[in-house]
């Protein structure tokens, strides 16, 4: 069976409460939830990550290259556009990875309109919501 990672980064853990007027309503557990119901559909098993900690964002794709996982769907929060460290730990992982943003980084601040991870990935997909993390992995289960 194929695996799918989904790894979350800093402040997702507070969806549903922080800025809801931007990220929704809906919670990471009710993201994942989804996600992983989808994965048992598709056939494959999604296993979650999150962590405001770039070192242990860091060490679980590196676990995860090395434990067989087949693709990566990274929601790097703020780190975006700040880790370099990031975005070498991808490169090395080798994983065929899918950048998902919930809010349309580009239609934000000047800041957040750079990303430092889109260049590696296989794919972006910005603004749509929750349902960023559902078409990722369709891709990735399908595509890999």
């Amino acid at each position: 069976m194929k695996k799918i990672g989904l790894l979350n980064g800093p402040n997702l853990d507070r969806l549903g409460k922080r800025e809801p007027d931007i990220y929704g309503s809906q919670t990471l557990d009710e993201i994942v939830q989804n996600t992983v119901s989808l994965g048992s559909t598709l056939g494959c098993e999604v296993v979650n990550f999150q962590s405001n900690h770039e070192g242990a964002m860091i060490d679980k794709i590196h676990e995860w290259a090395d434990s067989g996982i087949s693709g990566l769907i990274l929601n790097p929060g703020g780190f975006t556009h700040t880790s370099v460290a990031l975005r070498d730990a991808v490169v090395a992982s080798g994983l065929p990875t899918i950048e998902v943003h919930i809010s349309n980084i580009h239609a934000r601040e000047d800041f957040r309109h750079k990303s430092l991870i889109s260049g590696i990935a296989q794919g972006v997909i910005a603004g749509i919501g929750p349902n960023g993390y559902t078409l990722a992995l369709r891709h990735l289960s399908s595509n890999n």
